[in-house]
């Protein structure tokens, strides 16, 4: 095929060829003969480039959404210098880069090939397909060049981003505290007694057992085994809200990420951890893992949580989830609301969960309302827009008081930081005996 070389060659040549025609008619033949020399040179450039003799995709069969997977193209050609090699790439929008790529190959060091690689962000859980790829080089003239298609048919899983999980600070925080990694009797908190010790100053003073003193002439304190074998259940919506993007990635995929880093630990701590997701009806409903080696099943079970673009129904959803907890449980519910009505429905459903469970509602704030609203109001569109989004804010954080009140225990942060708070809760709420 032509190049943009032979292309701006042909162009270049019609000034020539009018000129010709208007200063000596007679010569008009040469127009012709021009072009098919031009002609004749993109085929000859096109065959000396040779053909390719060989070529591969190679891409991860598993990736987790938002972190950098590689996806490399190689291929081998009759001639050793082919001239600007350079694949493209059409695949699963879910991998990012709007679901094309292009991959210019550099020479390899072994057997002459040429190799290339470029690197992607997968935005949605799924399982993505790379569809097809393409070849193309130029001839030694860059005037003809080449190219080939072939299908590739391969398979990425795109997993759940446990990266904040496999993190030095957590597994540092994990190996030093108390809730560490030994499964072991836990001292001081907790409401089974494990025994009493000589009192010192800066104990917690309610722990001091009046009557041990009190026989013993000294001041004893009590100290007690940590609870375990707490249920812990993250319920997570499906729903339109929750598949807004926040920072180039849906809401639920960062709920995810920050409730499997909460139920590693929980899982570490010795408690029960689930999964529950729903949209207009339930979706998934794990039993409850007990072993942190079956951690992969919370992580599998995750990925099959399904985007919708409908308005989650939660009144169907937590009635069927309180149905199948037979005791206290802490839930741990992650969601959004964009009108007051939908928040009202909300606000209901979680009114009936409150005196059997301890319920934490997780949101992720919205950074981009909070800039509407410190925007600097240059022209009449801009104020309005501040004017709305001071509205809307205002209609959230009464949204949250209400859950407040309730009893809820409400966090709203950043999607960096909603991990790590949950966490926080959920230590806070197993040492004070709250779950039980």
């Amino acid at each position: 095929m032509p190049t943009g070389r032979s292309a701006w060659l042909i162009a270049g040549l019609a000034p020539a060829a009018i000129l010709v025609a208007a200063v000596a008619p007679g010569l008009w033949i040469t127009a012709p003969i021009l072009a098919a020399t031009v002609l004749l040179l993109v085929i000859l450039d096109g065959w000396l480039a040779g053909s390719c003799r060989d070529w591969s995709v190679q891409a991860p069969e598993d990736a987790e959404i938002g972190q950098a997977i590689s996806i490399k193209v190689a291929a081998a050609f009759s001639r050793t210098a082919p001239t600007g090699p350079i694949a493209a790439l059409d695949f699963d929008p879910r991998l990012g880069g709007s679901g094309m790529a292009h991959v210019k190959l550099a020479s390899s060091t072994s057997g002459g090939t040429y190799d290339g690689s470029v690197e992607l962000h997968p935005e949605r859980r799924g399982t993505a397909s790379i569809i097809r790829a393409w070849l193309r080089w130029e001839g030694p003239f860059g005037l003809g060049a080449r190219q080939i298609g072939f299908p590739v048919e391969k398979q990425i899983r795109i997993w759940p981003d446990l990266s904040p999980v496999r993190s030095r600070e957590l597994q540092t925080f994990l190996r030093n505290s108390q809730t560490g990694i030994i499964a072991r009797r836990i001292r001081g908190e907790g409401t089974q007694f494990e025994a009493l010790s000589e009192y010192e100053p800066g104990m917690d003073r309610r722990r001091i057992d009046w009557k041990a003193s009190a026989r013993h002439n000294h001041l004893y304190a009590r100290e007690n085994e940590s609870e375990r074998d707490n249920q812990i259940v993250f319920a997570f919506d499906c729903g339109q809200a929750m598949c807004e993007p926040v920072d180039g990635m849906p809401r639920i995929d960062r709920a995810v990420s920050a409730a499997l880093t909460c139920a590693y630990v929980a899982l570490k701590s010795g408690d029960r951890a689930a999964l529950f997701g729903f949209a207009q009806r339930p979706q998934v409903m794990t039993p409850f893992i007990t072993d942190p080696r079956a951690f992969n099943r919370l992580q599998s079970s995750a990925a099959a949580l399904d985007y919708s673009t409908a308005e989650p129904n939660f009144t169907l959803a937590l009635a069927t989830l309180t149905a199948k907890l037979r005791r206290r449980s802490l839930i741990v519910l992650f969601s959004d609301f964009t009108d007051a009505t939908a928040a009202e429905l909300m606000i209901e459903s979680i009114e009936r969960l409150v005196g059997k469970h301890l319920i934490v509602f997780v949101t992720i704030a919205d950074s981009e309302l909070g800039a509407f609203v410190e925007e600097e109001p240059s022209d009449i569109a801009t104020l309005a827009r501040s004017v709305t989004a001071d509205t809307l804010a205002h209609q959230r954080s009464i949204v949250l008081q209400r859950l407040r009140r309730l009893g809820v225990d409400v966090i709203e942060a950043p999607w960096e930081q909603i991990g790590y708070r949950l966490i926080d809760r959920y230590l806070l709420a197993k040492n004070s005996e709250a779950i039980g």
